[in-house]
């Protein structure tokens, strides 16, 4: 199996996301889950904050996202979430993506997606993305008709094709249409990750290495902290924002974002990144 779905603890999943219905592989079980994740899992990079390093085994991930009941960022969400889609008998492919979100330039292909097989259609899958993804899959159309547009509780979501064959993920806000990435349906292997993880979790130009960033996305309501700088964001486009100070960071990210840290763990984010906050 290219995602040792075989290895996947079923179980332990579906209790830390809370689902409860059918593991068929078809496209109700897979808009469920989808959903299930996205709502119990957060995104976060708090593992290089305490200077630790990102596995990507199956075994690492399913201990940390599944049995610590932590977050993760793209590699380790949409690794664990194709584990658990192959081992139910779903077809998945593996994808990457350059991301557009506060880029001034094309960046390298750095982000994980998935492409997904059920009920006779390829779906866009990304349980990775954090505030601003999506919340369920959303189809990738038919050959010559790209273009998709989706409404995911408030938000809504479009798929376009560009003139070089570049797929472009959409979310609509209070301006108009704003692009998250961009992709092609080369398919990637799972050590192809293994070197974008590297990059992402160690380079000195890598902006998850710089500061913590936590996000959580919900059908009304999105929320993200990026260092200090806590916002949750409504569909209309109005924002409530401030700064968390290092006293209440435990009960911020415990109360928005469903993390727990240890206390040594919290410490230690503390020392190195809120350091007079």
């Amino acid at each position: 199996m290219t995602w040792n779905g075989e290895e996947a603890d079923i179980e332990a999943y579906v209790g830390r996301v809370g689902h409860e219905g059918d593991l068929k592989p078809d496209f109700d079980t897979l808009r469920a889950l989808h959903r299930a994740h996205v709502a119990s899992i957060p995104f976060e990079n708090l593992e290089m904050m305490v200077g630790r390093p990102v596995p990507l085994d199956l075994a690492a991930l399913q201990d940390k996202l599944v049995r610590q009941r932590r977050g993760g960022y793209c590699y380790e969400q949409n690794l664990l979430f194709a584990a658990v889609l192959e081992r139910i008998g779903f077809a998945v492919t593996g994808l990457g993506a350059r991301v557009r979100v506060g880029a001034s330039s094309r960046r390298a292909v750095t982000h994980m997606l998935l492409k997904v097989e059920a009920d006779g259609q390829q779906w866009h899958c990304d349980v990775g993305f954090g505030g601003l993804g999506l919340l369920e899959p959303i189809s990738m159309g038919n050959e010559g008709h790209v273009r998709q547009d989706a409404r995911q509780g408030e938000w809504r979501f479009g798929i376009v094709q560009e003139a070089n064959g570049a797929r472009v993920l959409r979310t609509e806000r209070a301006g108009g249409w704003f692009d998250l990435y961009e992709y092609t349906l080369e398919e990637r292997l799972p050590v192809d990750y293994v070197v974008m993880n590297h990059y992402t979790s160690t380079h000195p130009m890598s902006s998850f290495i710089r500061r913590p960033v936590v996000q959580r996305a919900a059908p009304d309501v999105r929320r993200t902290l990026v260092g200090e700088h806590l916002t949750v964001t409504r569909p209309d486009g109005t924002s409530d924002e401030r700064d968390v100070s290092a006293r209440e960071l435990g009960d911020v990210l415990d109360r928005e974002f469903g993390i727990e840290l240890s206390a040594e763990d919290r410490a230690e984010l503390i020392r190195a990144h809120y350091a007079g906050a």
